[in-house]
């Protein structure tokens, strides 16, 4: 799964900060292409056009995966987004763990300063929570 997280000391905050790198996106959008690689729209790659086919159904899917991000981006790049505390990005993360997700990429909007936030504030609980689960015996079944 790849991402990019937008954390924030609380949830009012964190959700600001998400709207705030949307207007960025978009003024850069408007400045000109984005990339002379990937297309805004009707991308050719699969992984682009099953980002924006998730975006279509809504902003806002489980406790923290926003995609309008993606949608204004056509898809591009790991351009969703795991928005909220650093609390509820790591449960975001380990619901992913739960469902046997593997492998996670995540890079930030603001390359620096999110990747210092994750590694300081996200990494240590998702490790935490992840070592008692195998402790326990494993994953945890996925709900169904």
């Amino acid at each position: 799964m790849a991402f990019r997280p937008i954390i924030a000391p609380t949830e009012e905050l964190a959700w600001e900060k998400a709207h705030r790198t949307l207007e960025r996106i978009r003024a850069r959008k408007g400045a000109g292409p984005l990339t002379r690689r990937h297309p805004l729209t009707a991308p050719e790659n699969a992984g682009s056009q099953r980002l924006l086919a998730v975006a279509a159904e809504g902003e806002r899917h489980d406790r923290a995966l926003w995609t309008p991000t993606a949608a204004e981006t056509g898809g591009a790049g790991n351009s969703t987004a795991l928005v909220g505390t650093p609390e509820t990005v790591a449960q975001a993360l380990l619901d992913y763990y739960d469902i046997g997700v593997e492998i996670l990429s995540a890079r930030g909007y603001d390359l620096l300063d999110d990747a210092i936030d994750f590694g300081r504030h996200v990494i240590p609980i998702v490790r935490e929570e992840v070592a008692k689960r195998d402790a326990a015996g494993g994953r945890r079944a996925a709900a169904v």
